[in-house]
């Protein structure tokens, strides 16, 4: 997977998929534009990859906010010269009040769409635009999960949030293929930490069921994750579009 001389922004990238994504990418040629919350975050995986050789840079990004993406698109644009990726990963998973949709309060509800789905809105929105005024094509990866495919998870806005990424990945494949841009989403499976993964109330028996679950008799890391997204913002992914890509260990077939 050879991305050298691509330009990819990738949110949520100060740790879990992000992080990792936007390691490997680096290590495959990109320049990598981590945008973020927290600060310390992102900065801490740009000056990683920094440090050994790699081009990276962190942009603190809050993505419910439209001008802090549209101002993060810039950046990269300005930094690197142009945008050829988008990883639109971050995402939150509200484990403990995000429970109970009879009774759920309309805000919390609010609160996971206005990452998990508006965020992704805005990262497309401005990815997009920059992407079609630079006339060279591209390269969009949504994050979205395998709870988009089933009702296991209790989380029923965070649930509801991934499975409106899947619709949003189609429309952009269908309807951006003409300036040369290609949409792919990737579901990935049960992971060691999930997104808030210190807020969780029973990690040790989230771990034992879904490995239990799992036909591969383990969870899953971001490692494992990432170069599914390297490999759909390659050429070598040309002809993929439009696609949902499962890395699960084989939980949603079991």
């Amino acid at each position: 997977m050879q991305l050298s001389g691509k330009i990819a922004l990738i949110t949520g990238g100060g740790s879990g998929i992000g992080a990792a994504a936007g390691r490997y990418m680096a290590k495959q040629g990109a320049a990598v534009v981590l945008a973020g919350i927290p600060a310390s975050g992102v900065q801490a995986i740009a000056d990683e990859i920094s440090s050994a050789g790699m081009r990276a840079m962190a942009i603190p990004t809050d993505v419910t906010s439209g001008k802090a993406v549209q101002a993060a698109v810039a950046a990269a644009t300005d930094t690197f010269g142009g945008l050829d990726i988008v990883v639109a990963n971050a995402g939150v998973q509200r484990h403990n009040t995000d429970v109970n949709l009879f009774e759920m309060d309309e805000s919390e509800w609010d609160r996971t769409q206005d990452v998990n789905l508006r965020g992704v809105f805005r990262t497309c929105k401005y990815g997009l635009a920059q992407m079609i005024e630079q006339n060279r094509g591209g390269s969009v990866i949504i994050v979205s999960s395998i709870t988009a495919l089933n009702g296991r998870t209790p989380n029923v806005s965070y649930m509801t949030s991934k499975s409106g990424l899947l619709g949003m990945s189609r429309h952009i494949a269908v309807h951006y293929a003409k300036y040369g841009i290609r949409c792919n989403a990737v579901c990935p499976g049960a992971l060691e930490q999930t997104p808030d993964w210190e807020d969780h109330p029973d990690p040790g028996g989230r771990e034992e069921a879904m490995i239990g679950a799992t036909p591969l008799g383990r969870l899953g890391t971001a490692d494992d994750i990432a170069p599914w997204i390297a490999f759909l913002a390659s050429d070598e992914s040309g002809f993929a579009t439009g696609g949902t890509f499962v890395v699960d260990g084989g939980i949603t077939i079991a």
